[in-house]
């Protein structure tokens, strides 16, 4: 599976059979992991067979079942934090998806427990339930396009971008994103000032260099 069809095929699921992870999963998901934290400085961790993770208010209110596994987003405190783990986690989403797994973000509900190792200086900013899904998901509903970018008189890799921005999973799906299109050929993206908003502009950012080709010195 290339990156683009994990990109249309991953949709948020809530709900798994609560099997282990394969071990060939594990250590894809292990070295990808390990490589992220190396480059950015981050203490991201794939937190295994832990069952009451997702108990309590989770598995009441947010419909989460049989979570036995999850990748928790860890790293220093900075003030792009979350962009950063809202990007670096999403690269782990759709490798998971091309790894034969299903994935949920998992923002404010989720209350940290003990398997989590928050280090003196860092923030725990949100989980990704990840496993055997019951199910594959479903296709959330886009914004309108002229809400997200304006796309008249655009490159075509610009509008790519945008598309494959619009696919990016967010908040209650409430897409608090944006991008523009800049004069010097430059993009900005901004996002609302609401929770969760940082991490998902950064999932989005990914998304927009997934699609448009470009990596990540296209950002003004």
């Amino acid at each position: 599976m290339t990156i683009e069809e994990a990109i249309r095929n991953r949709h948020s699921v809530r709900q798994y059979d609560g099997r282990p992870l394969a071990e060939e999963q594990v250590a894809n998901l292990t070295a990808e992991i390990e490589k992220i934290n190396a480059a950015r400085g981050l203490h991201i961790q794939l937190i295994q067979n832990e069952p009451k993770a997702f108990s309590g208010f989770l598995a009441r209110y947010g419909k989460f079942r049989g979570v036995t596994n999850y990748i928790a987003l860890v790293g220093s405190k900075s003030d792009d934090l979350k962009e950063k783990l809202g990007y670096e986690g999403e690269r782990l989403v759709l490798l998971a998806q091309q790894l034969g797994l299903n994935t949920c973000w998992v923002g404010g509900t989720f209350t940290k427990n003990k398997a989590v190792q928050v280090d003196k200086g860092e923030k725990f900013v949100a989980v990704i339930s990840i496993g055997y899904g019951l199910t594959q998901g479903k296709a959330h509903v886009d914004k309108p396009l002229g809400q997200i970018a304006a796309i008249a008189f655009t490159p075509e890799w610009f509008k790519k971008g945008v598309m494959c921005a619009m696919l990016a999973p967010s908040a209650m799906n409430k897409q608090n994103f944006q991008f523009e299109y800049m004069a010097d050929g430059k993009v900005v993206a901004t996002a609302k000032n609401v929770p969760f908003s940082s991490v998902d502009l950064g999932i989005a950012k990914l998304h927009f260099e997934i699609g448009s080709g470009k990596d990540s010195t296209i950002w003004k």
